[in-house]
């Protein structure tokens, strides 16, 4: 899981770890600094993998633009192979442009 610093808190990390669920997120640098003030009973910095959590940006900005087309971002399809359907035609038609 990849998120951002709005869930980098203690409880969620240690809900993530009892699930088994290998996370990527930022901490915050509030939670950096108490941490360190703590001292040695502060704990060990979070695992942070920063190439992962770059690459997330790419999705993000993905679906951003899919949601530029209007019938994909208030869903008008009911049916969910045909909204499939015009996500994959509004993904074919970003990636014609972007050639």
């Amino acid at each position: 899981m990849i998120a951002d610093k709005a869930y980098s808190s203690r409880g969620f990390r240690a809900y993530l770890r009892r699930r088994g669920i290998v996370h990527t997120i930022p901490e915050k640098n509030d939670q950096k600094m108490h941490r360190r003030n703590r001292g040695r009973r502060g704990g060990r910095p979070t695992g942070f993998d920063g190439e992962t959590y770059r690459r997330r940006n790419t999705v993000e900005r993905c679906f951003n633009q899919l949601k530029g087309f209007r019938g994909i971002a208030t869903r008008y399809e009911k049916t969910a192979t045909s909204y499939e359907a015009a996500v994959t035609l509004a993904s074919i038609l970003l990636w014609a442009r972007s050639i």
